[in-house]
């Protein structure tokens, strides 16, 4: 275990990667999530992850992915350290500098002594993990008491497997509407999000999660569901019609004290 701020966060990234099926999606993670390629994190995430966070001294970014968020956040004056379990990632970010430490490490197992971080953030990460109990422990155990934990996930209503906009022109008068499929089943899928591209998705009730997260000892302070900002319809225009829909789903939580 190590403290944050030690310099020897850098030495625990020259192990193997600790995730290594998420190796090949890695480059597609690089590309297109990092500063100013996605809608939905530039004009979404990364403001509301700013404001949330803003004053946290010490934060640490579970799934950190190529850094783009941890950078953000060292500009503003924080001390973060990201952790990710893929070294192609943790390469990437490294190179990219900015000012964050960096730590290859699994969510279910992180490097950190207890209390480490007065904030925690995760963003659309926990979805993808088998061992949603472990990682939960994890992030309130190295918080601080009175710590938050910023979590951003898939929608997990409206990203439900099988879920889509239905535009039905079969029906007089036609309709339009947003299917859900099987909620309170919780699945496990491999989706292509791109040429030979494929992600793991864990879907779980939305109660699961804030129940784990009870559990561990974290409070809910605050939930938000916004809509897909502007710049993501004007991509994706088949989704103009169902921008009442959330993609997003935030919780603030907070460690009991």
């Amino acid at each position: 275990m190590v403290d944050p701020v030690s310099p020897d966060v850098a030495e625990i990234s020259e192990r193997e990667s600790r995730a290594p099926g998420w190796e090949h999606s890695a480059a597609w993670w690089i590309e297109g999530f990092t500063d100013g390629a996605d809608p939905e994190y530039r004009d979404q995430i990364l403001p509301m992850l700013t404001a949330e966070l803003a004053g946290a001294e010490h934060i640490i970014d579970i799934g950190c992915g190529e850094g783009q968020a941890a950078r953000l956040l060292t500009a503003g004056g924080s001390i973060v350290v990201g952790v990710d379990p893929t070294q192609a990632q943790i390469a990437a970010a490294r190179q990219r500098g900015g000012g964050p430490g960096y730590a290859l490490a699994l969510a279910e197992e992180l490097p950190f002594v207890d209390g480490a971080f007065d904030a925690a953030l995760a963003v659309l990460v926990l979805e993808h993990l088998d061992d949603l109990e472990s990682a939960v422990a994890e992030v309130a155990r190295v918080l601080r008491p009175g710590g938050r934990f910023c979590l951003f996930l898939n929608h997990p209503v409206t990203q439900t497997p099988g879920s889509g906009w239905i535009d039905d022109q079969i029906l007089d008068p036609p309709e339009q509407y947003w299917r859900i499929g099987p909620y309170l089943v919780e699945t496990v899928t491999d989706e292509q999000v791109d040429a030979g591209v494929f992600i793991r998705f864990v879907h779980r009730p939305l109660s699961r999660y804030l129940n784990i997260c009870i559990d561990a000892g974290l409070q809910l302070e605050f939930m938000a569901e916004p809509a897909p900002p502007e710049s993501f319809v004007a991509l994706a225009p088949e989704y103009r019609e169902a921008v009442t829909i959330p993609r997003l789903m935030y919780l603030r939580f907070v460690r009991a004290r």
